[in-house]
């Protein structure tokens, strides 16, 4: 087993920066995943723990050993892909068999090793067939367990549901969450999709323009965004944003008053707050304003508003309905408000 640590890495093509000073401590058995849009620098600080970038500036390190220079195949890490890359001429079994040959570990283990990934992955059903005859989540598994088949220090895996449909997704999702629960290896995750990240994270680092904007557990990345990139990347739907003016106390914007904030902060600010923590009432509330939309999710509806041009969204029971056009009330109560600086974006403590 491995402990991971980059120390003010950075990866630069000419002017061009892709990972900005990325300094992170992963521990021994963590699963930790790298979320983030496109383009923000994940895979890329992916390739280089595998060593298939070069590291610009700063170092890796597994345990105490530096790898810059290491080569990937000396680097004892697994891989799984957004594609499957499988031999499409070989089995089930000898896809899943392949590294075992290739690290030259003696034939006489192979066959109890591989049929215990084979059996990790609930693939018993399928070791004689070829990719072409599964389907989509039978080949990502297959590729799952060809990554564990001889117990690596690292796992790396890059988008590795992002080819399955949604329902595949949820159950592939739920593998890989156990799977990494009976292995206890250290894991690097890389995703744009926040459900995979929530789900599946002890930790998570929220990454944006090459750098990192927060580091947490999914609980503290979803109750305490660190700015307002954090906080509109998190949660679906993301967190609603208002811009407006807090003085004494009361922010104040287009169809929303909200009083009782910090009195030590005033000027220009962002008003956040979750969908599911504010709710529609009958009385007089902070919101009063006319529907912009309905929706219906199926276990809740939805009522959006256009606030200070902002579309601010609040779930309520699936039963609720209003006509477009209709003012409707809100309670946002200041407990439940997060303060952001506009111009910096950054979060203001509320002590």
């Amino acid at each position: 087993m491995a402990r991971l640590r980059l120390k003010n890495v950075n990866k630069r093509w000419g002017s061009f920066v892709g990972v900005d000073n990325f300094d992170l401590d992963i521990a021994d058995q963590e699963f930790l995943v790298l979320l983030g849009p496109s383009g923000c620098g994940k895979s890329t600080t992916m390739r280089m723990i595998a060593g298939l970038e070069d590291v610009t500036e700063g170092e890796i390190l597994f345990d105490d050993t530096v790898v810059n220079d290491m080569d990937p195949k000396d680097r004892d890490i697994s891989m799984v892909f957004q594609s499957y890359g499988l031999y499409p001429n070989l089995s089930v079994y000898e896809n899943i068999r392949f590294p075992l040959r290739v690290r030259k570990i003696p034939k006489e283990k192979h066959d109890e090793m591989v049929m215990e990934a084979v059996r990790m992955t609930e693939l018993e059903d399928y070791i004689h067939r070829r990719p072409a005859e599964l389907s989509g989540g039978q080949r990502q598994r297959v590729a799952l367990g060809r990554a564990i088949v001889r117990r690596p220090n690292i796992f790396l895996m890059d988008e590795p549901l992002s080819n399955l449909d949604a329902k595949l997704r949820v159950s592939t999702r739920a593998q890989i969450k156990n799977l990494q629960s009976k292995l206890k290896i250290t894991t690097v995750y890389v995703t744009h999709d926040q459900i995979e990240a929530m789900t599946l994270a002890d930790r998570v680092v929220v990454m944006n323009a090459g750098k990192i904007q927060q580091v947490g557990t999914p609980t503290d990345i979803y109750d305490n965004p660190a700015n307002v990139f954090v906080a509109s990347f998190i949660g679906s739907p993301a967190m609603n944003l208002v811009q407006g003016t807090l003085e004494n106390g009361v922010f104040e914007a287009e169809g929303i008053r909200v009083e009782g904030l910090p009195l030590a902060v005033s000027g220009n600010v962002t008003l956040g707050f979750r969908a599911e923590d504010a709710e529609i009432v009958e009385g007089p509330a902070q919101i009063s304003s006319p529907v912009y939309s309905i929706e219906l999710l199926g276990e809740a509806s939805m009522i959006t508003w256009r606030l200070a041009g902002s579309l601010v969204s609040i779930k309520t029971h699936k039963e609720y309905r209003a006509d477009i056009g209709a003012v409707v009330n809100a309670a946002v109560p200041a407990s439940i408000c997060h303060l952001f600086d506009t111009a910096s974006g950054e979060r203001i403590a509320h002590g």
